[in-house]
């Protein structure tokens, strides 16, 4: 079965940058599309970014220039990068993985929070 490990997250002020890591267990991370969603507390999950098989990628608007998603298929590990973080980026952050377009394994979640 595939398992999906976050780890990265953590309280950082306005302005400040963390690196969100998923580390993905079994032996089809290379075929597998990959994203990250969040869920601030009391609102719905939503996309963050996502990236394909091939390292094809997307933003949501409001992290667009702020935060790269990228994948080292060598130790099958997805990250995220976040700069310039904002209290608005507080949520739990979850890791996604799929086939086929839909997400069918998720990680549990990592709690960022961003301090005014």
């Amino acid at each position: 079965q595939v398992q999906l490990v976050e780890s990265g997250g953590g309280l950082v002020q306005t302005g400040g940058s963390l690196r969100l890591s998923c580390v993905v267990s079994g032996s089809i991370f290379n075929i597998l599309a990959m994203a990250w969603y969040r869920q601030p507390l009391g609102k719905q999950r939503e996309l963050v970014a996502d990236i394909t098989s091939t390292s094809i990628t997307h933003y949501a608007d409001s992290v667009k220039g702020r935060f790269t998603i990228s994948r080292d298929n060598a130790e099958n590990t997805l990250y995220l990068q976040m700069n310039s973080l904002k209290p608005e980026d507080t949520a739990v952050y979850y890791c996604g993985a799929g086939v086929g377009g839909f997400m069918d394994y998720w990680g549990q979640g990592t709690q960022v929070t961003v301090s005014s």
